[in-house]
């Protein structure tokens, strides 16, 4: 029997820069496979991909008791009726195969259900150990062919890690996938961290901890395993942040008693002060250019949002609202720039353009600071703190993704307490 051609449609597509859009109806099958250790790999898999997109808060993937066809009969070619009748606008199907030196062949094709075309099919192999980033990476790509940006499932959260009663808390670094998957912790929490930032280049992260007291900045390879100092800093020294190209680093120290921003080029270890200022200058990030730095400073009167060139010139005040502003992240993209406020008794995650126009205000609560970028400058993490009784019980920290949008929070889980984020880019 031949069924009624389909009209010809615009091609499958979610404009995420039109703020909130309703999630896509999708259907992600369990990928085929002949076995059931190539089954079991393929019903994981899928699941990852399925949760990775709900997440996003752009797609609505569809239970699969509603499904008509079955993931057997897919290894053809999918009724697309079948799909229609369940409102399925795209359809994710795949299939794992066991290679003969014991790897994976996963397959995947993505079909928009209405058109009755494919609109992406691609093959990775990978040791079976790696299957759930084999799904992350699949739905990065789902994402970036109906959204038409990159994705960020592919990548890794390193925060830290706190634990025990509040006058007595043990801080360590911990990683994890975006999605809180395989946490491990990076130190022992006999030393006190603060502050990790992922390179932008490498899978680095630098932070500070402090040994004896002492600040010390390092840098640690999450692939190798290797630590390196980059020196002990007297004084108060805050927020080590890298350079866009990853050769530098920037941070406040304070030298002489006043905390400025200085940068250090990691090849020479020369150290550049950039302020010159009586006020507290702090929290610096680079635009991705690397031509521009944003930083809090008091040089007003209050704590407010500043911008200036990367040589420390043509320093211009960018927040004029109500309350006060901290901890600037300069977006991936170069268009926006995240920041803690504090106005009104409450803490605010918000961002605005780089010259102070179209504040916006994401999420809020008794505490919430400390905003990361996900890669692709669409999604944003941040650590939202409950209060405590006066004798320090009770009261928790934990970390959330918020859309630009603001409609789309969610709980990132973690095995302890959470704060501090800092997203990876995607993984090479």
């Amino acid at each position: 029997m031949i069924g009624p051609t389909p009209e010809a449609r615009a091609e499958l597509r979610i404009d995420i820069t039109r703020g909130t859009v309703a999630p896509m109806p999708i259907a992600v099958t369990r990928f085929y496979g002949d076995n059931a250790y190539e089954q079991n790999y393929g019903r994981d898999i899928a699941s990852v991909i399925a949760a990775d997109l709900e997440r996003s808060g752009l797609f609505a993937p569809i239970d699969s008791k509603a499904f008509i066809q079955a993931d057997t009969s897919l290894n053809v070619l999918p009724r697309f009726g079948d799909w229609r009748i369940i409102n399925a606008q795209a359809l994710v199907q795949g299939r794992v195969i066991q290679t003969n030196d014991g790897r994976l062949r996963v397959e995947f094709r993505l079909w928009d259900v209405f058109a009755e075309r494919q609109m992406a099919g691609v093959a990775y192999y990978t040791v079976p150990s790696n299957w759930r980033r084999v799904g992350h990476i699949i739905a990065d790509a789902i994402y970036e062919r109906i959204t038409g940006e990159s994705g960020y499932f592919d990548t890794r959260i390193v925060y830290v890690a706190e634990s025990g009663p509040k006058n007595h808390r043990i801080k360590r670094l911990a990683i994890m996938d975006q999605d809180g998957a395989n946490n491990r912790f990076l130190t022992d929490g006999s030393s006190l961290v603060l502050t990790p930032r992922f390179s932008p280049t490498l899978q680095e992260i630098t932070y500070l901890s402090y040994f004896k007291n002492t600040p010390r900045v390092y840098i640690f390879n999450i692939d190798s395993g290797r630590q390196e100092r980059l020196g002990d800093f007297p004084g108060m020294t805050f927020a080590p942040r890298f350079s866009p190209d990853g050769r530098k680093v920037i941070m406040s120290m304070a030298k002489d008693g006043n905390s400025e921003i200085y940068i250090m080029d990691l090849a020479t270890r020369e150290v550049r002060r950039l302020t010159h200022n009586s006020a507290i200058d702090t929290s610096p990030s680079m635009s991705p250019d690397g031509k521009k730095v944003a930083f809090n400073s008091d040089r007003g009167g209050s704590q407010q949002l500043y911008v200036m060139d990367s040589d420390g010139s043509n320093v211009k005040r960018i927040s004029f609202g109500k309350g006060r502003y901290a901890t600037p992240v300069w977006s991936p993209r170069g268009d926006l720039i995240a920041f803690t406020k504090m106005a009104n008794h409450k803490f605010y995650i918000g961002v605005m353009h780089p010259d102070g126009s179209g504040e916006r205000l994401l999420a809020e609560g008794f505490l919430v600071e400390s905003p990361t970028w996900a890669p692709n400058g669409r999604v944003l993490m941040f650590y939202r703190q409950t209060p405590s009784d006066d004798k320090g019980r009770g009261g928790t920290s934990r970390l959330y993704t918020i859309d630009l949008t603001g409609a789309n929070e969610r709980e990132v889980i973690t095995p302890t307490d959470a704060s501090d984020p800092a997203w990876s880019p995607l993984i090479p």
